[in-house]
């Protein structure tokens, strides 16, 4: 079973793994802040890229430890 950490979206960094509500797992490959908000962009395990932009303090799923999804 793996952990799953919450982590206010200005906490996440590159090389975490992000876990949605439905069990996906997305790596994280860029952060960046954008006026008031933070973009975060990632990896789907089928190579699809995809980004999502939240409030500092939004709350995000991630992985603990940050194992990248072709080790996991």
């Amino acid at each position: 079973m793996e952990v799953i950490e919450l982590r206010q979206t200005r906490e996440v960094r590159v090389g975490d793994v992000l876990v949605s509500a439905a069990d996906r797992a997305y790596e994280v490959t860029r952060v960046t802040r954008v006026g008031r908000g933070i973009r975060v962009q990632y990896l789907s395990p089928e190579g699809r890229a995809g980004r999502f932009t939240a409030a500092p303090e939004a709350i995000s799923r991630v992985r603990a430890g940050g194992v990248p999804i072709a080790a996991a």
